[in-house]
């Protein structure tokens, strides 16, 4: 891959032909903002180009308030989206952060490939790859270092001079991975919730978070204390009660135990509370979990909508070495978490082997998940020296109680990126970007600017 990065800037033949493969779809305009369709092709492996292509789609956003001539001279923008797995920001108007970007630049949202209309991948599309192995060896190249090669070839594509980058979540490691291997491409880096180890076997990622996700919940039950009750009652009726999804699948305690991904918000974490005091009604047949509950927990624990977040999630960890399911080895060290425990608590974004057996849109996956979990020889998705040379503006907002993304694993790394500037705050959570978006994007772009 280092060797891809290198030709993307010197002249390499896929990069300056990618023009040709360059597609502009639709354009649109509606309440104040005026998107374009881009479609690229690009690589699938950016080290032979020559090979296989997939398709790469985003969507640029342009305030209304420029007119046509102000838009082309604006500065880009590019988007990174939290994931793995997560499609780019399908918006109808400008708000948060985009709001407060679009002043200035001309936004692009990518589908990161693999998501969205960007070749998507699923339990229907992968098959097309091939068998189990061929799909294994497909999927290595969905990481954050081939995201990036895609943002160069897309960036060449577009004209654009370098760009500024904001990662949200995943997209922070994306922006990172980019800082490693094409600096030469950004002008500035900010960066919300995402700041990656960069070295160390993805065990000490879960040996942390998991710690946070237990004092997340104690904070929780604190708050609104019928609900540990509640928890509770909800896991033994479910050890001894057949109960549904929506899709048909079994609600099991341990899928229940998912809806712990409403701890990881400022806005979200008390939505958990309304989800949780309508769970049962009366029937004929005693007390049961009411539809109402069942559909909005299949909404929080099926994968349909992103399955690779699941096959993928620990493989952004993986460099050099086997993730080898690190979340259920050290998941042993926290028996609090397990269902069977006297006050079972809620997990994080953590993701098991037996995702694969209990969701639908994942069991058809379950053996190329294996192989990914097993894979040895991930290549390094950083370069610490590049990043302890590193000439790039950088500001970082680090949460100091994100249950995703650890606070002191956080400092770590941005100890080791020569000129990052980190904002720390206990105001926000994982999602503070989505509460205060316009807030923290300038807060970010000042810090970068002065």
């Amino acid at each position: 891959m280092a060797e891809a990065f290198a030709a993307l800037t010197t002249g390499n033949p896929a990069a300056t032909s990618l023009a040709a493969g360059h597609t502009v779809g639709a354009r649109h305009e509606f309440r104040g903002v005026r998107t374009v369709e881009h479609f690229f092709t690009v690589p699938l492996d950016h080290a032979r180009p020559a090979e296989a292509e997939i398709t790469v789609f985003a969507r640029e956003y342009v305030s209304a308030d420029h007119n046509d001539a102000e838009a082309a001279a604006l500065p880009w923008l590019l988007f990174l989206q939290g994931g793995p797995g997560g499609r780019g920001n399908r918006v109808t108007s400008l708000s948060g952060w985009m709001k407060a970007a679009a002043r200035d630049f001309r936004i692009l949202m990518l589908d990161q490939r693999g998501t969205g209309l960007s070749t998507p991948l699923d339990r229907n599309t992968l098959p097309l790859r091939g068998s189990v192995d061929e799909q294994a060896d497909y999927l290595a190249f969905f990481r954050a270092d081939s995201i990036v090669a895609d943002a160069e070839l897309i960036r060449a594509a577009l004209g654009a001079a370098p760009w500024t980058v904001l990662g949200q979540s995943f997209g922070g490691f994306c922006a990172l991975s980019y800082l490693s291997f094409a600096p030469a491409g950004l002008k500035e880096v900010l960066i919300t919730g995402g700041l990656a180890p960069l070295h160390g076997p993805a065990d000490r990622v879960y040996r942390a978070t998991f710690q946070r996700v237990a004092a997340r919940n104690a904070e929780y039950f604190a708050w609104y204390p019928e609900d540990r009750a509640r928890v509770t009652r909800i896991v033994r009726h479910l050890e001894l009660h057949e109960e549904l999804l929506p899709d048909g699948s079994r609600l099991t305690p341990e899928r229940f135990q998912m809806v712990g991904s409403f701890l990881g918000g400022n806005t979200r974490v008390d939505a958990l509370h309304y989800l949780l005091e309508d769970a049962f009604v009366a029937t004929p047949d005693g007390e049961r979990l009411s539809d109402a509950f069942l559909e909005q927990v299949r909404a929080q624990v099926s994968r349909a909508a992103n399955p690779l977040y699941a096959v993928l999630h620990e493989s952004i960890y993986g460099q050099g070495h086997a993730t080898d399911w690190a979340a259920w080895r050290v998941l042993e060290e926290f028996p609090q978490f397990r269902p069977d425990a006297a006050e079972p608590l809620l997990t994080g974004e953590m993701v098991y082997p037996w995702y694969f057996e209990q969701d639908p849109a994942l069991q058809p996956l379950a053996d190329v998940a294996e192989l990914l979990a097993a894979k040895q020889n991930w290549a390094p998705l950083y370069d610490p020296e590049q990043l302890a040379a590193n000439t790039v503006p950088v500001a970082a907002a680090v949460y100091k109680d994100d249950i995703y993304v650890d606070y002191e694993l956080s400092m770590e790394t941005a100890a080791a990126v020569r000129g990052l500037q980190a904002w720390t705050t206990t105001d926000f959570h994982h999602d503070g970007i989505g509460e205060d978006g316009e807030g923290i994007f300038r807060r970010l772009l000042g810090m970068v600017r002065a």
